[in-house]
């Protein structure tokens, strides 16, 4: 299979163009509810969450599922309406206040028995976490994800040219953007936090894309040295198609497990992974279709830029020896 990549390239930039128009329509919408731009879970924000899920579970004897306008009326009647509630799976509620007490928490549980009925103390979820802890969790992630652009932008530089590393970083970014772009999604239609983990998945994804980048540079230089000569968007597009069934094989083999993850990994490790496999399709197609292209049309420019440069040192060249034979 041969891809037309450069002469395609308004395509791959208008599908592109469009995921990052929804994805910050969401953040800005998600912003303006919400204010972040993607809805923070207890790690970032500080509080209290209480994760119950009724007795009957385990004897598979529920009927009705819990409603999420009966826990809200249960907060309402504690003052604490302003919390975060999310119904798992029928069965389980989970909900996010602010900092409780021990007494306040279990006012909190007892109310919720008399109203939903009685939850099994076992798989009870009971965490707390200080608001200047979370605070510093989230500049912590938030400046190891700009120290992690910063290292590629050197090594990139380094390894290839400064050029090469620009066009990197906006790949990156488009990973970037498109994830957190779902997650705010999430937030605002499924009600989904963030947590820490997510941090994690974005590092991880920018390490997966920038190695797929990495690779297609290398075959770009690679192609250059042995078609010398030939136009750069033809030496790109030779480069890119040697390494797409690698590329695609790579991206697919990684998800796979991403997949099973996702299914059967239970609710902590869910999000994480369907962050991964955002990620790592964007950054497969970020590496392929945007980075290789951006820089075939950057040279094309350069390179368009040249003669018109000579062109005008002659002129100049030409009228100092008219000025000068004229006097």
């Amino acid at each position: 299979m041969r891809l037309n990549i450069i002469k395609q390239r308004g395509l791959w930039w208008g599908i592109s163009a469009a995921a990052i128009a929804i994805s910050a329509i969401a953040m800005i919408f998600s912003y303006s509810q919400l204010g972040s731009p993607i809805r923070l879970g207890l790690d970032f924000v500080g509080g209290t969450r209480l994760q119950l899920s009724l007795k009957c579970v385990a004897t598979e004897t529920c009927s009705e599922a819990i409603e999420v306008g009966e826990v809200r009326q249960v907060l309402g009647g504690l003052n604490l309406e302003n919390s975060s509630i999310q119904v798992v799976e029928d069965y389980t509620v989970s909900v996010r206040t602010p900092t409780l007490s021990v007494e306040q928490r279990t006012q909190l549980q007892d109310a919720l028995t008399r109203e939903l009925g009685d939850f099994d103390p076992k798989t009870a979820q009971i965490d707390t976490v200080g608001p200047s802890i979370g605070e510093e969790l989230l500049s912590g992630g938030v400046r190891a994800l700009f120290a992690s652009f910063f290292g590629i932008v050197v090594y990139l530089s380094f390894r290839f040219r400064f050029d090469y590393a620009i066009f990197a970083i906006i790949a990156l970014f488009h990973d970037v953007v498109i994830t957190a772009g779902v997650f705010a999604i999430f937030g605002l239609i499924l009600g989904n936090e963030i947590d820490s983990l997510f941090l994690v998945s974005l590092l991880t994804i920018i390490g997966f894309s920038v190695n797929d980048t990495v690779v297609i540079y290398d075959r770009i230089r690679e192609t250059s040295q042995i078609e010398e000569g030939e136009s750069f968007s033809k030496i790109v597009d030779d480069a890119v198609n040697q390494t797409l069934a690698r590329s695609i094989n790579t991206t697919v083999t990684t998800i796979l497990p991403l997949i099973g993850i996702f299914l059967f990994g239970g609710e902590t490790l869910k999000f994480f992974a369907l962050a991964l496999i955002l990620g790592f399709i964007a950054g497969s197609y970020s590496s392929i279709f945007i980075a290789s292209t951006l820089l075939a049309w950057w040279r094309e420019r350069q390179i368009a830029k040249q003669p018109k440069i000579v062109d005008e040192e002659v002129a100049d060249e030409i009228r100092t020896e008219t000025d000068i034979s004229g006097s």
